[in-house]
C-alpha cells in the first residue's frame, strides 16, 4: 500500500493547526511536585546572572535605583501595620478615658503624632512607587531597545543558511517578540522577591508574637495557588513555541494584503478575499488555542486559590472571637488582620514570583539560543592575507555542493580556470547551479566537496569579511530599498554612502544617471512609498539599473552579475554591456545570462546542466562543436528571426529528451 504524501506548509497552503509537540507528563504526587520545584527553582536561578548582567548593561544606574526603591519599600509594610496597631489602641484608650471622666489629651498628643508618623509613611510609599515606576519604565525602553540591537548585530554574523532554515525564522521570532520585555520583568520581578522576603520577615515576627500557630496556617494556604501558576505557565510559554510558525504564516499573509509589492497582482487576480478567508482561518485556530489555555488558566487558580480564601476567612473570624473574648486588644486584631494578609500576600508573592521568573526565564531561552547560534563560515586562526594586489584569478576544483536538507546536489563535481581580467558567461536552464555558483564564489556557502581558488589560495584561507571586499555583485533577487536614491547606490560601499561624487560614478557606469537626474529631487529622492508620500516608485528595470550601479561603487577586482538584464528592454542591454565591455577591463567577471545575444560577447562561456559542467569555451567555439548551447542559441536566435522554423523545433526536442 502506498503512504500517503506528507502534508506541505507554505505561507499560503497547510492546515490551520499548530504544531504541538509532547508535554511533559504533570507530576501526580507531592514528591514529584516538589523534586520538579527544586528542578525549576535551581534553572531559573541559574539563569538569573545572565539576565542580571543584560539589565546591568542597558542602565546600571536605573538597575541600581530600581534595586534600592524596591528594598526600601520592603520594610514600610510592617511599619504600617505596626502603627495601625498603636494607632487604634490609643483611639480605643481615648475613648476608654473619655467614658471614665478622665483627660483625653494625653490620647490625643499620641494620636496625632501617630498620624504625622503614617502620613511621612503614606508619602514615602508613594514616592517610592513613583520612582520604581519610572525606573522601570526607563529600563524596559533601553532593554527593549538593546535586545532589538542585539538580536541585530548577531543576525549580522550568521551565515545565510540559517535564514534560509524555517526553524530559524521561528526562532527570531520568538526572540525578537516574546523577550524583548521579559529581563526587566525578570529582573523586576527577583528584586520584588527581596522586597517581599524583607515585607515577609518582618511581618511573621508581628505575627508570631499574635499566635505562632495561625502563623503556620498563613505561611501553607498560598501554595496551592503557586501549583496552578507554574503548571500552567509552563503550557503557556509551550504553546507559545509551537505557536510560531502559524503566526509567521498568519504576519505573511498581512503583509500580502498591506504592501506595495504585491498590491498590483492582489488586485489584479482578486487575492484579497482569498489572503483574508486564509487568514481568518488561520486566526480561528490560534485564538482556540489561546482561549482553551486562558480560560483553563484562570478557572484553575480560582479553584486551587479558593482554599486559601477559605483559610484567611477562618482565621480572621478565630482573631475576632479572640478579641471579644478579651484574650487580644483591639490593636492585636487589627496588627494580625494586616500581618496575616501580609504574610499571605508574601508567601503568595514568593511563590508566585518564582513562578513568574521561571516563564520569563523560558521565554529567555530563546534569546539565548539565538544568541549561541555560532556562523559555520568563520576566519581561519590565521588567515592568508589577500594578495596586494588581487589579480582575480579564480579555480574551482571538483566542486560539489548540496543545500542544507535538500537531497540533491546543486553542483556536481565542477572543475574550471577563470585567468585574470577574463570575462565569463554562465548558462543554463533554471536550476542548473549557475546562482550556486556564484553564492560560493563569494563564500556564502562552503562547498561539500572540493576547493575554489582566488590567486591560488583556498578561500577557506582567507578572512571571509576581507574576502568578500573583492568581489562586487549583483544577486537576482537584490534589494530595492526604501531609501533615496543616492543611499540605494551608496550601500554598495557602505563607507562612502556620503560620497555623492563616488555615487555619482557609480551611477553612470550601472546605467542609472539619466534615470535618476529625471526624478524629483535627483539623487535626494526617496524610492519606494512606504516611508514618503514624495518619493518614486520605479519599474523592475529601473530597480535593476540602481542594483547594477549599486554594485559598481565598490572598486573590486572580481565582478559578478546574476541576470543583469533581465529587466532591461533590448536597447538598455546592449548599450549596458557595450559598456561593460570597457568597465571589466583589467577586472574578472562572471555574469549569468539567459539572453545568448550578450553571452555571446564574453571571452568564455560555461553551460551548466543539472549541477554539472557539460561545455564550455567561447562563443565560437561552442557553435563549431554543435551541442547543447548551439541547439539553445538557434532556438533563441530563431524567436526573434522567424527563420528555419521547423528545424529549431527539431533542435529543441532533441535537447529536452536529452534531459
Amino acid at each position: 500500500m502506498e503512504e500517503p504524501s506528507p502534508v506541505r506548509v507554505s505561507g499560503l497552503s497547510g492546515p490551520p493547526v499548530i504544531d504541538e509537540g509532547p508535554l511533559k507528563t504533570d507530576p501526580k504526587t507531592l514528591a514529584q511536585r516538589w523534586t520538579e520545584f527544586k528542578q525549576s527553582l535551581r534553572g531559573t536561578l541559574a539563569g538569573l546572572p545572565r539576565v542580571l548582567r543584560l539589565v546591568w548593561a542597558a542602565s546600571p544606574s536605573l538597575t541600581l535605583l530600581l534595586f534600592a526603591v524596591t528594598i526600601v519599600s520592603g520594610g514600610l509594610p510592617a511599619a504600617t501595620a505596626y502603627l495601625a496597631k498603636l494607632l487604634t489602641n490609643a483611639v480605643v484608650g481615648g475613648i476608654q478615658a473619655h467614658s471614665r471622666g478622665q483627660s483625653s489629651d494625653p490620647a490625643i498628643h499620641l494620636i496625632v503624632v501617630l498620624v504625622a508618623i503614617q502620613l511621612v509613611i503614606f508619602l514615602s510609599t508613594a514616592l517610592l512607587n513613583t520612582l520604581r515606576n519610572i525606573a522601570q519604565q526607563l529600563l524596559q525602553e533601553r532593554m527593549q531597545l538593546r535586545i532589538q540591537l542585539m538580536v541585530m548585530e548577531h543576525a549580522t554574523r550568521l551565515d545565510l543558511p540559517f535564514f534560509e532554515d524555517a526553524a530559524s525564522y521561528d526562532l527570531l521570532r520568538r526572540a525578537q517578540d516574546d523577550s524583548a520585555r521579559r529581563p526587566v520583568m525578570m529582573i523586576s520581578t527577583a528584586f520584588g522577591l527581596v522586597q517581599t522576603a524583607i515585607t515577609f520577615s518582618t511581618m511573621i515576627v508581628l505575627l508570631v508574637a499574635v499566635s505562632p500557630l495561625l502563623a503556620v496556617v498563613a505561611l501553607v494556604a498560598p501554595i496551592p495557588t503557586f501549583v496552578s501558576d507554574t503548571r500552567y505557565g509552563w503550557r503557556g510559554f509551550m504553546i507559545a513555541r509551537w505557536s510560531s510558525r502559524l503566526l509567521r504564516r498568519m504576519n505573511y499573509l498581512v503583509t500580502l494584503a498591506t504592501t506595495d509589492n504585491s498590491a498590483k497582482e492582489v488586485k489584479l487576480f482578486d487575492l484579497g478575499g482569498y489572503f483574508v478567508q486564509r487568514y481568518q482561518s488561520l486566526a480561528q485556530t490560534y485564538y482556540r488555542r489561546q482561549r482553551g489555555l486562558v480560560v483553563s488558566r484562570y478557572l484553575a487558580g480560582f479553584g486551587w486559590g479558593t482554599p486559601t480564601t477559605l483559610v484567611g476567612s477562618v482565621t480572621y473570624l478565630y482573631v475576632a472571637l479572640l478579641a471579644v473574648a478579651g484574650r487580644l486588644t483591639l490593636g492585636d486584631l487589627t496588627l494580625y488582620t494586616a500581618a496575616a494578609s501580609s504574610v499571605s500576600n508574601s508567601i503568595s508573592g514568593l511563590l508566585t514570583g518564582l513562578s513568574d521568573m521561571y516563564e520569563h526565564n523560558l521565554y529567555l531561552s530563546n534569546l539565548f539560543e539565538l544568541l549561541a547560534a555560532r556562523p559555520q563560515i568563520v576566519a581561519p586562526e590565521n588567515p592568508v592575507p589577500l594578495p596586494d594586489p588581487v589579480r582575480g584569478e579564480i579555480e574551482f576544483e571538483h566542486v560539489s555542493f548540496a543545500y542544507p536538507g535538500s537531497g540533491a546536489q546543486a553542483l556536481n563535481d565542477v572543475s574550471f580556470k577563470i585567468p585574470a581580467g577574463q570575462t565569463v558567461a554562465v548558462v543554463g536552464r533554471n536550476g542548473a547551479g549557475k546562482s550556486t555558483l556564484l553564492k560560493l564564489l563569494c563564500r556564502l556557502y562552503d562547498p561539500s566537496a572540493g576547493r575554489i581558488l582566488l590567486d591560488s589560495h583556498d578561500l577557506r584561507d582567507y578572512d571571509p569579511v576581507r574576502l568578500r571586499s573583492v568581489f562586487g555583485a549583483m544577486f537576482q533577487d537584490y534589494v530595492t530599498y526604501q531609501a533615496t536614491a543616492a543611499e540605494n547606490i551608496g550601500l554598495g560601499e557602505v563607507g562612502r554612502i556620503e560620497d555623492r561624487e563616488a555615487i555619482e560614478e557609480a551611477a553612470t557606469k550601472g546605467g542609472s544617471e539619466e534615470l535618476i537626474a529625471g526624478l524629483p529631487a535627483g539623487f535626494d529622492t526617496p524610492l519606494g512609498k512606504w516611508f514618503e508620500i514624495k518619493s518614486a516608485n520605479l519599474s523592475g528595470g529601473e530597480w535593476q539599473k540602481v542594483a547594477l550601479s549599486r554594485a559598481f561603487m565598490r572598486e573590486a577586482r572580481v565582478l559578478l552579475l546574476d541576470e543583469p538584464t533581465s529587466a532591461l528592454d533590448a536597447g538598455a542591454e546592449y548599450e549596458l554591456f557595450g559598456r561593460l565591455r570597457k568597465l571589466t577591463q583589467g577586472r574578472t567577471a562572471v555574469f549569468i545570462s539567459h539572453r545568448f545575444s550578450t553571452v555571446r560577447r564574453a571571452d568564455r562561456i560555461l553551460f551548466l546542466e543539472h549541477g554539472k559542467l557539460v561545455e564550455e569555451g567561447s562563443h565560437a567555439e561552442l557553435m563549431a562543436i554543435g551541442g547543447r548551447y548551439a541547439r539553445l542559441f538557434r532556438l533563441q536566435a530563431a524567436a526573434y528571426t522567424g527563420e528555419e522554423i521547423d528545424t529549431v523545433e527539431e533542435a529543441a526536442v532533441e535537447v529536452i529528451a536529452r534531459g
